[in-house]
Order: structure tokens, then sequence, then C-alpha cells
């Protein structure tokens, strides 16, 4: 009679994170930061078709790194959770805070329960009508939430970005200056797939995806920034 295999807990869990983060560093790189005029969205996103940026609800945006499958599940579930919220009871009652801990329990129940964890890294934004208002929570393949200030870099060259963006985003930064710093960040970083050491590269305007929560709309503040008004605000 053959032995039960037996792996203890810890390592299970070590190894559900270790294949996690493994799965998420070869993605490339999205970056969420504060403008005077909302939250901007940037991913390194050269597919026309898959998003990695998308609308939640009315002032709420979602963006995500990983298995494209794995969180276009979470975000259509996002989306069912605030059109039925908003419909019994007020949309105002919809926030990021609650979507926010929603995915947390997900997350960490996959997690925990699942024999493979999600390979995804989520981040929840929700633009105020002035920017002090302004919410974002990142969201990691266990359930973890943080609350985040300024920006956000998720990927698999989330450090180096973070660095550069720490390094130069300020407060009150409009959106053309946002967005060159955005952009910026995510060519001062390693390669794709973490492949090689930290370098500089260029990356074409055709392969960004760009998205912002729009202050001062009162309502479905997210759009879209295509490629003619991308080359405009980056050259202005």
């Amino acid at each position: 009679m053959s032995m039960p295999f037996y792996v203890s807990p810890e390592q299970l869990i070590k190894d559900k994170a270790d294949y996690a983060r493994k799965g998420i560093a070869r993605g490339r790189s999205v970056v969420v930061l504060q403008v005077v005029e909302g939250i901007l969205f940037v991913a390194e996103n050269p597919s026309r078709a898959l998003h990695k940026v998308s609308e939640i609800y009315d002032r709420i945006g979602f963006a995500a790194v990983g298995k494209y499958n794995e969180f276009e599940n979470l975000r259509v579930a996002g989306v069912r959770q605030a059109d039925m919220r908003g419909y019994a009871y007020d949309r105002r009652d919809v926030t990021g805070r609650s979507l926010a801990n929603a995915y947390a329990q997900a997350l960490g129940t996959i997690f925990t329960e699942a024999a493979k964890p999600y390979e995804v890294e989520l981040v929840v934004a929700e633009v105020g009508f002035e920017p002090a208002g302004d919410q974002m929570y990142r969201l990691t393949f266990d359930g973890s939430v943080a609350d985040e200030h300024g920006f956000v870099a998720m990927g698999g060259s989330s450090e180096s970005i973070s660095a550069h963006l720490a390094a130069n985003w300020t407060e009150e930064m409009p959106l053309a200056d946002g967005l060159r710093l955005a952009i910026a960040a995510l060519a001062h970083s390693s390669a794709p797939g973490g492949s090689g050491g930290e370098q500089t590269r260029e990356i074409p305007l055709s392969h960004l995806e760009v998205a912002l929560l729009q202050r001062d709309r009162p309502r479905r503040t997210f759009r879209r920034i295509g490629q003619e008004q991308l080359r405009e605000l980056v050259d202005g």
C-alpha cells in the first residue's frame, strides 16, 4: 500500500503564491495615477480587442494584469454586482470600496480553496468630485487589499516603474504631464517577462491602452483616449 503524498500547509501556500507571482511577472505592466482631471489608466497592451482597462460603474474603473480570462471573469462579476446594487438601492451606494471588498473575498477564497490560484493583480479606482475624494485599491492574487494614494503600478516591472513614478509624480499634475510620466515609467522598466535587467525602451503609442475617469462628468466618467488624442497629448 503506497503512502499518501503529504505537503504541509505552509509549503502549499508558498507554492501557490510563487506560481501566481510568476504568472503575473510574465505580463506587461499597467500604471494608474491621479491627475487634476481625474484618474488616468495607462497600460502597455498592443491588442485592440482585449482590454486591460475597463469601466465598472458611473465613477469606477478597473485595471488588471495577468491572465486575461481570469481577470475578465472578475470584471464581469464586478459589473453585475454594481448594476444589481445600483438598481436595488441607489447609484450612490455603488462604491469602489465595496467592490474592492467583494473582489478581495473572491480572490481570497480562490487562493485558499482552489487547486490553482488566479494569476491576476487588480486596481479598482473611484474618482471623486475633488482630488481628495479619489480612491484607489490594489488587490493581489491572494485577496490582499492596499489603499493607494497618488499612483499604482502593477505587473512584472512594477518595482522599477513605481520607483520612477515616486521620483517624478506630483499632486495637481495635469493630464498631459501625467500621461507622459506614465509612458516614461512604463518605458523605464525591465523587459516584458522579466527576461532582462532594467532598461529604457521606446513603446509605440499604438501599443498603449489609455483611459480616464473624468472628474467633471456627473455620470459615466470613464472614457477611452484614442490614438489621435493620445498623440496630441503626448506631443503637446
